[in-house]
């Protein structure tokens, strides 16, 4: 059982970014996918959350609007599609999966993610 993340990398100021996040051992459908970055010298952030149960979702502010989060259900990925980036996104970027609760995404971002990622870096350059 585990996520296999892809993607990343370098970009401009203003650029976009596609990761993924491919689940293996396990179907996507039943869990809640969320997205965490964390910048040198910061707590780790939880940015968004989905929920394919019921297909609920969460977006933090600073991501509102610019990161949106897709599901391909042949391939048992989601997609984390990042526009408009700025330098302050510049982190490392990973995806973890939780067991859906029936209550939402939010609670499993922040306390019930049981498989992760390893970790890719996002650099957007200014």
């Amino acid at each position: 059982v585990q996520v296999a993340q892809s993607g990343g990398g370098l970009v401009q100021s203003g650029g976009s970014l596609i990761l993924a996040c491919a689940a293996s051992g396990f179907t996507l459908n039943y869990y809640v996918i969320g997205w965490f970055r964390q910048a040198p010298g910061n707590v780790r952030e939880g940015l968004l959350c989905f929920d394919l149960s019921d297909v609920d979702t969460y977006y933090a502010e600073s991501v509102k609007g610019r990161f949106t989060i897709s599901k391909d259900n042949a391939n048992n990925t989601v997609y984390l599609q990042m526009d408009s980036l700025k330098p302050e996104d510049t982190a490392v970027y990973a995806c973890a999966a939780g067991p859906s609760s029936g209550y939402g995404c939010y609670g499993v971002l922040k306390y019930g993610m049981d498989y992760w990622g390893k970790g890719t870096l996002v650099a957007v350059s200014s």
